[in-house]
């Protein structure tokens, strides 16, 4: 059974919910938005499903939910945000302002986010890019999750990397993946609702193939692609990590219990202005969707987000009776 919120519901009980653990009003908003706008893509793995951890961290201290994230600019293209062991989306939204500023008059500019939390739909921060007439290229670390390619030690997150470009006429090209096979968001809410996974996401701790979330989630995930995918984590975690001075996979707390230090991983992402590069990148970008549009039973990728976007918003989104239950009693 579930029950069905409008945008305002959702907000209202989001709200509602981090400022009774803790968390200021203004964070409280925009950590909120954040969790509606997957919600509104069907993403719940990253949605609403993620509010009780944040609201046991907030109490815990683990998150701290009233602090303001510092901004500095150390380089003309270049920004830091030092998100100071807060909540990831306030301290991204800081520093994308000064981000797509200089973007606009450098042509190009890197942000890296350090001692941050977790940030949701990556594909949401490129799609802002987009929106602002630049492209953008996403990347974040998570906490341990991956053993590199033969290896059987967790090592990197499962270390999401998004993309957005911009398009004449319709809403941006958004490319938004996790680096494991699923992420693992998913696996933390078939837990909850006690479903079994496919086999083929995850290992167990033994690194045997499982079925069973519990098992998957003490053990690791499989990446996409196999070698190819670890070695991508890799580089997700040099840009995410290494470069911004935030904690790698391997030294950061889980996102999903209320123990422990602040997970402190980071974030990085890269503006570019295309008209400064090729004047007529509009125009060759349109004819390359053109091309592959053309051909039968081929969509660009993030059609299908922009379309399940468009529908909630009328109709609604769904919570299970569960969650909505849980959620209304942390409200107090």
């Amino acid at each position: 059974m579930s029950v069905t919120l409008t945008t305002n519901e959702l907000t209202r009980l989001g709200v509602d919910v981090f400022t009774a653990a803790g968390a200021e009003a203004a964070i409280a908003v925009e950590v909120t938005e954040a969790l509606v706008a997957a919600e509104l893509e069907g993403i719940g793995s990253h949605g609403f499903s993620r509010i009780p951890f944040y609201a046991a961290q907030i109490k815990s201290g683990k998150v701290n939910g009233s602090t303001k994230p510092v901004v500095s600019q150390p380089a003309p293209g270049i920004v830091h945000v030092d998100a100071c062991n807060g909540f990831a989306f306030p301290a991204i939204n800081a520093g994308m302002k000064k981000l797509l500023e200089q973007t606009a008059v450098q042509g190009i500019c890197g942000l890296g986010v350090t001692r941050s939390h977790h940030c949701g739909v990556l594909g949401l921060f490129a799609e802002k890019i987009a929106c602002a007439g630049f492209i953008g290229l996403c990347f974040a670390n998570t906490p341990a999750a991956m053993a590199p390619w033969g290896g059987n030690k967790a090592s990197f997150g499962t270390n999401p990397l998004a993309f957005g470009c911009p398009r004449e006429n319709s809403p941006p090209l958004v490319i938004d993946l996790s680096l494991s096979k699923v992420a693992r968001g998913k696996i933390m809410v078939a837990g909850k609702k006690g479903e079994s996974i496919p086999e083929g996401w995850a290992l167990d701790a033994e690194g045997e193939p499982t079925t069973d979330p519990k098992k998957a989630l003490a053990g690791t995930m499989i990446p996409l692609g196999d070698a190819k995918g670890a070695a991508l984590a890799l580089m997700v975690e040099v840009l995410a990590a290494s470069l911004t001075g935030a904690n790698h996979a391997y030294e950061a707390s889980s996102f999903f219990d209320a123990t422990g230090p602040a997970p402190g991983v980071g974030q990085f992402f890269i503006a570019i202005d295309p008209q400064k590069m090729n004047s007529a990148f509009a125009a060759r970008f349109e004819a390359l969707c053109h091309f592959v549009l053309q051909q039968s039973g081929t969509r660009l990728p993030g059609e299908r987000r922009v379309a399940e976007r468009a529908k909630r918003s009328q109709t609604g989104v769904e919570l299970s009776d569960a969650l909505f239950d849980e959620l209304n009693a942390l409200k107090g």
